[in-house]
């Protein structure tokens, strides 16, 4: 592919997330007010729809973050922040299926229908507050390191110096 249509379809890709995301997320938010609601109160469907709302979301942010520097290593910053970030979406789901899972307040048969409590929603907040922690390291990482920023400790002269890159001459080799 050539790198013009590599970033089309990486743009429509993105678009598309943000859009499926944002819709998601407004319908499961707002099904009372459209009339939409089948049941009353926010059911295990309309958190199903926020949670994949957020996904799709939170993956248009990793991609247009990603696309926005440069390839190559990335730093040890940015791999914690995208594994906060997905421990967070864990987290999320987790919380918000709970009841479905069976670790929730509401699974018992005395209850109509599972609905979403008050410990669900601080536990889907605490995930969120996780997805936009690791999207900021991610974001605030330097993306890409050439070699280790720890590599005073390699010299072994207590200060760090970038070294530049060594070339190797053919007359070694003779």
């Amino acid at each position: 592919m050539n790198n013009g249509k590599t970033m089309r379809v990486t743009n429509t890709v993105l678009s598309l997330l943000v859009f499926f995301g944002v819709f998601l997320c407004f319908i499961s938010l707002a099904a009372e007010l459209l009339g939409l609601d089948r049941t009353p109160g926010f059911g295990m469907i309309q958190m199903f729809e926020l949670l994949v709302g957020i996904t799709f979301l939170t993956l248009a942010a990793f991609i247009y973050l990603s696309k926005t520097y440069k390839s190559g290593v990335r730093s040890l910053q940015a791999d914690i922040g995208i594994r906060l970030a997905s421990t967070g979406m864990v987290f999320a789901y987790v919380a918000g299926l709970s009841d479905l899972l069976g670790i929730g307040t509401h699974p018992h048969p005395d209850y109509e229908r599972p609905f979403v409590g008050w410990l669900q929603l601080i536990g889907l907040g605490l995930g969120i507050v996780s997805i936009l922690a690791g999207l900021l390291l991610y974001y605030t990482s330097r993306r890409v390191q050439g070699e280790s920023s720890m590599g005073f400790i390699a010299n072994g002269n207590g200060k760090y110096e970038k070294s530049e890159p060594s070339s190797q001459s053919d007359d070694a080799t003779s």
